[in-house]
């Protein structure tokens, strides 16, 4: 993957929507706007929900969410989904199906748009196998 630029990462939300949507979905991409997802729509099963997602250039066996995102997603009240695309695959989670224990304290940049500022924040970190779709990539 070469440098994720923020108009790529919207290209790739937007892939993601087109393919889920031909799995079945019936998401909307947001826009690229300031939500606390990127996504909203219905499952397959016609539940609604929304998805954020993270496309990451490196691997790490456990995937990472802010304690702060994944609050806010949960609050919305529809099902939370977070999608999480890296070298190794991509990995789709049922949040409100997920037991976290307590957070830990990460250093990460202060927005997500790439910044050489880092501050220690809450965090999730969820295995690989908590996940409910994975796709792993074949090298």
């Amino acid at each position: 993957m070469k440098k994720l630029t923020l108009n790529k990462v919207h290209q790739w939300e937007q892939a993601v929507v087109s393919l889920l949507n031909f799995e079945g979905w019936n998401l909307e991409w947001s826009g690229g706007g300031f939500e606390h997802y990127d996504a909203r729509g219905k499952t397959p099963k016609g539940i609604d929900c929304i998805i954020e997602m993270k496309f990451r250039k490196t691997f790490y066996p456990e995937k990472l969410i802010e304690k702060y995102k994944f609050d806010k997603l949960l609050e919305d009240g529809r099902v939370a989904l977070y999608f999480v695309n890296d070298p190794n695959g991509s990995f789709l989670y049922w949040l409100n199906d997920i037991i976290v224990k307590e957070p830990s304290e990460i250093y990460c940049p202060d927005t997500t748009l790439w910044t050489k500022k880092r501050f220690k924040k809450p965090c999730y970190l969820l295995k690989e196998q908590d996940a409910h779709i994975i796709n792993i990539n074949i090298k």
